[in-house]
């Protein structure tokens, strides 16, 4: 009986299974980085109804992130400021500006001014602000640490990918984001640190967690941001 098929036919099987492996790597290590925190969220900056300028309000004039984050000190949330705090200063500067209507069609009508959120955190996760900015031993997490350098933001960006691997990272070891609760808005406050002043301020924050009567122990049990 002649040979239907040539010999070379018997490596096809090889081949095929050679190339599905190919392909499904190649697939996996695509979602990976395609699909990774670091590659879709960092870089996000949404268009706001209003043309808010931080490089502005906290880089020029130097307003404290807390002016309109009122509550970040004692609430789960940094709330995002209500119309009044925005008419505070625009009901007398800049009051005809075509930029600002829609702040004062809020002030007039009551409904709120519908803000987009730019960085986001998992239905199934809970990042409290509180205790962040209150750490304990005198010491806090700077409000750059996670939003970046905001006083020099036109538009608000996220800078970090605020992965789980980025927080429980800072969880195992929050020395090195460690500053004086009285810096935690104080933007670029390690800007020009050299490597040894870095490397001081870091042992300084750990003798601190580990002194008596300080207690820093960030959590890393899945039920401490989880639900």
């Amino acid at each position: 009986m002649p040979q239907i098929f040539p010999r070379r036919a018997n490596s096809l099987p090889v081949l095929t299974l050679a190339t599905l492996g190919i392909v499904a790597a190649t697939v996996v290590l695509g979602a990976w980085y395609w699909l990774s925190p670091e590659f879709y969220e960092v870089g996000y900056r949404p268009e706001q109804p209003v043309p808010y300028s931080h490089r502005l309000h906290a880089g020029q004039l130097g307003m404290d992130c807390r002016y309109c984050h009122s509550q970040v000190e004692d609430s789960p949330h940094a709330n995002v400021p209500p119309t009044q705090t925005c008419m505070n200063c625009h009901s007398q500067v800049r009051t005809d500006s075509e930029a600002l209507l829609p702040v004062r069609e809020s002030w007039a009508t009551g409904e709120a001014i519908q803000w987009v959120n730019v960085h986001h955190i998992p239905d199934y996760a809970r990042f409290p602000h509180a205790p962040h900015l209150n750490v304990g031993g005198g010491l806090a997490i700077g409000c750059e640490t996670c939003h970046g350098r905001i006083d020099q933001m036109e538009v608000v960006q996220t800078v970090v990918p605020l992965s789980m691997g980025w927080c429980i990272d800072c969880h195992r070891d929050p020395a090195p984001n460690l500053r004086p609760a009285s810096e935690v808005t104080t933007m670029g406050l390690y800007a020009n640190e050299t490597d040894d002043a870095r490397a001081d301020r870091v042992s300084q924050s750990r003798a601190t967690i580990a002194s008596e009567g300080v207690t820093i122990r960030p959590p890393q049990n899945c039920s401490a941001c989880h639900y």
